[in-house]
């Protein structure tokens, strides 16, 4: 379980997420930060697959000290639960604490409307519903019927689209944003793996409803999203952690977990 210790005493319980009230105020499109969990331990992505992240002395970076420290800027933070999507044990207890913080947009491996909803409870703003994971296009509709705080994720990988299940009848990625659209789901999220994003297709899909782009890209891009037309960009943590290298948030010892997942 997780302990914010006296950091916590602090925090309303009714009060809203820190930085929330910034979301009505931003125009154009947002910039919005990508943390991974695994087992309490902030990753980031590496060569085969996610690493931990660690600050040039070798320190292991508190999630909570993180997240706080992300929250004084974005209004909005999208979790990757990398045990839920590995191995179907979505971290409950870390989502709580986060969301008590900042509003979540949580992808957990959710592969059931029932697990989506499981996510929701836990304090995310919205749970991630991606084609990769999602067994069936008709847990979409049975999504919905329950709560409509969904985002429909496509996962774009060469030479085609990620699917789950031959259920799903095609690999187009808007026809895939058509299915999700017609159901009740707005968001679509576009992530590239492994490849640039294609601005032309982020533009296509954007026409017909918002649109963010998630995987490869970087806030270097943030022109091409207004391009585009999209809603926003998802980003992973690389580039803010080399800036918080000279005084990084909470970090410990190479050998020590983070004070969190004790």
């Amino acid at each position: 379980m997780p302990d914010r210790g006296r950091s916590r005493m602090n925090s309303g319980s009714g009060s809203p997420p820190r930085g929330a009230s910034k979301d009505a105020s931003r125009s154009g499109p947002s910039l919005v930060p990508c943390m991974m969990l695994r087992r309490g331990t902030v990753c980031l992505p590496g060569p085969d697959g996610p690493i931990e992240a660690r600050t040039p002395a070798g320190a292991l970076y508190d999630p909570f000290e993180v997240v706080d420290r992300l929250a004084e800027e974005y209004p909005l933070l999208y979790v990757v639960d990398l045990d839920g999507i590995e191995h179907g044990e979505v971290q409950l207890d870390y989502l709580q604490e986060i969301a008590r913080d900042v509003a979540l947009w949580v992808d957990a491996g959710v592969r059931t409307a029932d697990q989506a909803i499981d996510v929701i409870v836990a304090g995310a703003r919205r749970a991630v519903l991606s084609t990769a994971l999602l067994r069936d296009p008709r847990e979409l509709k049975r999504a919905w019927r329950l709560s409509t705080e969904f985002v429909f994720e496509i996962e774009l990988t060469d030479p085609r689209t990620a699917v789950a299940a031959p259920a799903w009848g095609t690999h187009d990625p808007e026809a895939l944003a058509a299915t999700a659209r017609e159901v009740g789901i707005q968001d679509v999220v576009l992530s590239p793996r492994g490849e640039e994003p294609d601005w032309a297709l982020v533009h296509r899909v954007a026409e017909r409803g918002p649109t963010w782009v998630n995987g490869t890209f970087t806030p270097a891009e943030a022109n091409r999203l207004v391009d585009a037309g999209a809603a926003g960009g998802i980003f992973h943590l690389d580039a803010v952690l080399a800036t918080w290298n000279t005084s990084p948030p909470g970090e410990t010892t190479a050998d020590e977990a983070p004070r969190s997942a004790r």
